[in-house]
């Protein structure tokens, strides 16, 4: 199994430390709104629906919430949204792929373009990135959940590929068309997991230092504030103590 991966944990760190929660609880909405809008209203029958769901129930989202982005789905005046994916570089050569949720395309490939160019980056054509990256499930539950061992055991007997573990959380990896079984096994243990989705994971990662990781992180930063954005991935490590100033 793999050693633990400082990116997703740059991203656990970000999100406990300055989440706009308006902004967070937008995109989970919409995610639910086109999930709800591309199969069944009914999570049960609803594979993408249910992981939407456990995903706005991890940040806390209200139930009424969750309900209100359902409903939209089914409302004919509300906008339909587009799932685009970008491919880009930023300093140090790092591939960033961002995925986005639209109702208006040029729009959105606009402000993309603009946060690259403006966070020393550029946006490249499509499957110039990907290539580095894996789609894959991902799974993740706190490090109090379960022990090390426990978790490790469980995650294989569920299905899972590679587990990835801390003192702060426990990330689980999968096939992408496994996700929603190997979810729903380990649920069935240690209850709903903190998240549960798909995501691209890097297959290497490029250590990056100094002035170069604190522009990648104002290009991260910058492309998770973009409305349009849903989810942003990059194939950068930071070093711990880095990790630690860029915090602040």
């Amino acid at each position: 199994m793999a050693g633990h991966s400082k990116w997703a944990n740059i991203q656990h760190r970000k999100g406990r430390q300055d989440a706009k929660r308006s902004k967070m609880f937008s995109k989970l909405s919409k995610e639910i709104t086109v999930a709800a809008k591309m199969g069944a209203p009914d999570p049960e029958f609803n594979p993408r629906l249910r992981l939407a769901i456990q995903a706005a129930k991890a940040q806390s989202m209200p139930k009424d919430n969750i309900e209100r982005a359902i409903k939209k789905s089914t409302d004919a005046n509300e906008a339909n949204f587009e799932e685009i994916r970008y491919e880009g570089f930023g300093p140090n050569g790092v591939g960033v792929i961002v995925e986005a949720l639209t109702d208006n395309r040029n729009r959105a490939a606009s402000e993309v373009r603009s946060i690259f160019t403006k966070n020393g980056g550029n946006l490249g054509e499509t499957g110039s990135v990907s290539f580095m990256f894996d789609l894959v499930g991902y799974i993740e539950y706190a490090g109090d959940a379960a022990s090390e061992d426990d978790m490790l055991e469980a995650a294989i007997e569920a299905g899972a590929d590679d587990v990835q573990s801390s003192t702060e959380l426990h990330e689980i990896y999968c096939a992408f068309d496994q996700l929603a079984e190997v979810a729903g096994n380990l649920e069935k243990k240690f209850g709903e997991p903190q998240s549960a989705k798909p995501v691209w994971k890097p297959q290497n990662t490029i250590e990056t230092t100094g002035d170069k990781a604190e522009t990648l992180m104002k290009l991260v930063n910058a492309l998770d504030d973009c409305d349009d954005v849903q989810n942003v991935y990059a194939n950068f490590d930071i070093p711990d103590e880095e990790m630690e100033r860029l915090a602040g």
